[in-house]
């Protein structure tokens, strides 16, 4: 019949009618906006910024053994800082005492059997646990065989003696495999140099600065055509330019 409803003409004045109810009468009328940005710069949600310069998680020891650590990972060189400069350390303190370190968005429970290389993380650690095991483990087995010593008194040559063990697993820790801290470990340290300073690390934008990257800028059309051309750009962060604050008005 010509002057029958179909579903569309239904369900949309169905719609229609739900949402007329639920406004109340004095609702207002909605505002045209010409001529203006309906918002204020600076206002949207962002992440949360990693402020302070207390560590909140990891011990003075750990702090240690990190800054000694990161910095064989990703020295500083006549290129610029590496990752001790960079605050990586710092970085991992906020993560592992956030989210990521209390595998909040992990699957946590069992079965427990090891499982191929293949498979990714598979400790029943949390990454903080693991951390915090492991770094304790690390300087133990350095005391044992490093006259007494802790991890950051160690040569640098020592140091990456150790690193290599723990790379191939060659070094057994108690209650922790060392090959997987070690994987987890060097992944967290490029995150922690390379992330958006927002996050605690790459500091002063370091590690953008060593490869060019030049961060998180509004538009990139100027620059989608220049193939294999440098770009003289300063790297901007999430928070803005050097110097920039957020609007509070």
């Amino acid at each position: 019949m010509p002057n029958s409803l179909n579903r569309r003409d239904l369900l949309l004045s169905a719609t229609i009618a739900a949402g007329s109810a639920a406004l109340p009468a004095t609702s207002p009328q909605a505002r045209t906006i010409t001529g203006e940005v309906p918002w204020t710069p600076g206002d949207a949600n962002r992440p949360d910024i990693a402020a302070g310069g207390d560590y909140q998680f990891l011990t003075a020891d750990e702090v240690a053994f990190l800054d000694a650590a990161v910095a064989r990972l990703i020295p500083a060189d006549d290129l610029g800082p590496g990752a001790k400069e960079a605050g990586v350390t710092f970085f991992l303190d906020r993560q592992l005492g956030g989210p990521f370190g209390s595998a909040q968005s992990w699957y946590m429970q069992g079965p427990w059997d090891d499982g191929e290389e293949t498979q990714g993380y598979q400790s029943r650690m949390t990454p903080a646990q693991m951390y915090r095991a492991a770094i304790k483990a690390i300087d133990a087995y350095c005391r044992q065989a490093f006259g007494d010593r802790a991890f950051s008194a160690l040569s640098t040559d020592e140091q990456d003696k150790v690193l290599t063990g723990l790379e191939k697993g060659d070094i057994k820790l108690e209650n922790v495999k060392a090959a997987a801290f070690f994987d987890m470990f060097l992944q967290n340290v490029v995150e922690g140099f390379f992330s958006d300073p927002i996050y605690g690390g790459n500091r002063d934008m370091a590690g953008w600065k060593l490869i060019g990257f030049p961060g998180a800028r509004y538009d990139y059309r100027p620059y989608v055509s220049k193939h294999n051309q440098k770009l003289a750009l300063e790297p901007v962060s999430l928070r803005g330019r050097a110097g920039w604050e957020p609007s509070k008005s």
